[in-house]
């Protein structure tokens, strides 16, 4: 990616996803745009307005952004370059001079809502919630007056003239969002003995041991799988594919073998990335699946073709 560039985020200004960009490197070089939805971001970083694109992709307690799945499966092909953890804690935001008992209608982006359904119901059982595109977009729209609070990020408050009610507010203790920098295919990072691959694969077909043959491809060769999860294709239904992250790197002799295994069963695989693990844990690699072993078994093969024996040297 080019060091003075355009990055674009999940807007508007004051999102999750905006503190999220700010503590990468790229945030110090580059313009920063918010962009009105996930897809628009990275229909930015395609059509090539953004060399990057900063999205929600997984929550502690939501799960997965299923947009974003969606939209790095699809369309042109994309790649994760980083990930970004962020511990989140909500804001109850409001006008200035409003109380809890004023509050009747209340907004927030959807894996919000998730976030904070047991504190609503405690709370304020009676407010009816309408969904806004970001906690950001929700915060514009208590400004403008169109709910009487949003559920957001305290800082968002400092931007649109709000006040924070109630803070740090979440039903789950310790919540963090996961967000990816997204960008075109490009040549993937060394790696850093902490990494993560992702990839996105369909299945042949819809028979028994379909998906653990899918499975298998990692599992005999010591791959852990961090993630996986189906998603429709829209081909109709029970037509899916599976959108995975395993530990290590493309490069590691087990993860590239086991990728090429995916390619062999699969009618399409969508490589996705290898980056540095955000929390900086490094693979576990089991005996017997490490490069080293994979290239001993390689030259006793070959010993084997050429003739010179097939015991195992010590």
């Amino acid at each position: 990616m080019p060091a003075q560039a355009r990055y674009t985020y999940l807007g508007p200004e004051g999102t999750f996803s905006e503190a999220a960009l700010q503590t990468l490197p790229e945030a110090a070089t580059g313009e920063l745009v918010p962009s009105a939805s996930v897809t628009a971001a990275l229909d930015a970083v395609r059509s090539g307005d953004a060399a990057g694109a900063l999205v929600p992709i997984e929550n502690s307690v939501e799960g997965a952004v299923t947009t974003t799945l969606d939209e790095l499966a699809t369309g042109s092909p994309l790649m994760i370059y980083r990930e970004v953890l962020l511990p989140i804690s909500f804001a109850l935001l409001v006008r200035p001079g409003t109380t809890l008992e004023d509050v009747k209608t209340v907004t927030g982006h959807p894996v919000a809502q998730a976030q904070v359904r047991r504190w609503l119901a405690a709370n304020l059982p009676h407010a009816e919630w309408e969904s806004a595109a970001s906690n950001a977009e929700g915060a514009r729209l208590v400004r403008d007056g169109r709910f009487d609070c949003a559920f957001a990020g305290e800082f968002a408050g400092r931007l649109y003239g709000l006040e924070a009610l109630v803070t740090d507010i979440n039903d789950a203790a310790d919540a963090t969002t996961r967000f990816v920098l997204v960008g075109r295919p490009g040549r993937i990072a060394a790696p850093t003995r902490a990494d993560k691959t992702s990839a996105v694969a369909w299945l042949t077909e819809n028979h028994p041991g379909a998906l653990l043959e899918l499975l298998q491809e990692w599992a005999v060769r010591g791959v852990n799988l961090m993630r996986i999860e189906s998603r429709p294709t829209g081909e109709g239904l029970g037509q899916y594919c599976f959108s995975l992250d395993a530990e290590g790197h493309a490069s590691d002799r087990r993860v590239g073998e086991a990728l090429m295994g995916l390619y062999r069963i699969c009618p399409k695989v969508r490589f996705l990335g290898s980056y540095p693990r955000a929390d900086g844990v490094a693979a576990s690699v089991r005996a017997q699946v490490s490069d080293r072993e994979f290239a001993a078994a390689a030259d006793w093969l070959s010993r084997c073709l050429d003739g010179r024996g097939d015991e195992r040297e010590p």
